[in-house]
């Protein structure tokens, strides 16, 4: 199993830290990282998804060997898109995190980081079918490459905000939105108490079971 983890923005180090949790959470896969150097270093609004997607298509294409490839930002920046391109199937972590919530029977919450990227989740979630399930979207406030160096301060002010959406909203679990979040999920679930869902470990499940369905459909066809 071969799955290909595409970072729309410019920024390495996030990459590497999603692949460490794609592994984690599907140690006998075989999980590819790339980093999209033609974009911005933060996906922070359309403008910046926009930019972002001529690479993430180019990289989709390289990736014809994959069982599987996963868009791996929060505003699945070039979902639609890439699915018109590629070979297998293709998740974004977003579109992740909101299925295993739904599979799960949990009304959610997301957490993202600035409020420039509330509009994109929201209509995300509107376009994928998931506004029945959903309690409501949040920013914590903190730029995305603020999330990705995960001092102290900022995973105190993660937590916080973690816990003002859980109890404001009334949601079961609340949704890590943004790539850089993924990492600290466990410490962020001990500081706040509260269950947290992270795309990437979500999108590492599913896109195995999407590529394990599509071979086992392909083996009985053959039959």
């Amino acid at each position: 199993m071969k799955l290909v983890y595409i970072n729309p923005n410019a920024t390495a180090s996030m990459t590497r830290a999603i692949v460490d949790e794609a592994r984690a959470a599907l140690p006998d896969a075989e999980i590819i990282g790339v980093t999209n150097t033609d974009g911005p270093p933060a996906i922070e609004g359309p403008e910046d998804g926009d930019r972002a997607v001529p690479g993430v298509l180019g990289h989709v294409r390289a990736a014809a060997d994959a069982d599987a490839i996963v868009i791996a930002c929060f505003d699945d920046t070039g979902l639609d898109e890439a699915r018109q391109v590629a070979p297998c199937p293709v998740l974004g972590i977003g579109q992740a995190a909101y299925q295993m919530a739904s599979l799960l029977g949990a009304r959610f919450c997301v957490v993202t980081s600035l409020a420039v990227s509330i509009p994109v989740i929201r209509a995300n979630i509107e376009a994928r079918g998931f506004s029945g399930g959903c309690a409501g979207v949040e920013a914590s406030g903190l730029p995305v490459l603020t999330i990705d160096e995960a001092s102290e301060e900022t995973r105190g002010q993660l937590s916080d905000s973690i816990r003002r959406a859980h109890a404001d909203t009334g949601a079961q679990a609340v949704v890590l939105g943004c790539a850089g979040m993924a990492p600290l999920r466990a410490d962020l679930q001990r500081r706040s108490g509260v269950t947290l869902i992270d795309g990437v470990a979500a999108s590492a499940h599913l896109a195995r079971a999407a590529a394990d369905f599509l071979a086992g459909a392909a083996t009985a066809a053959e039959g």
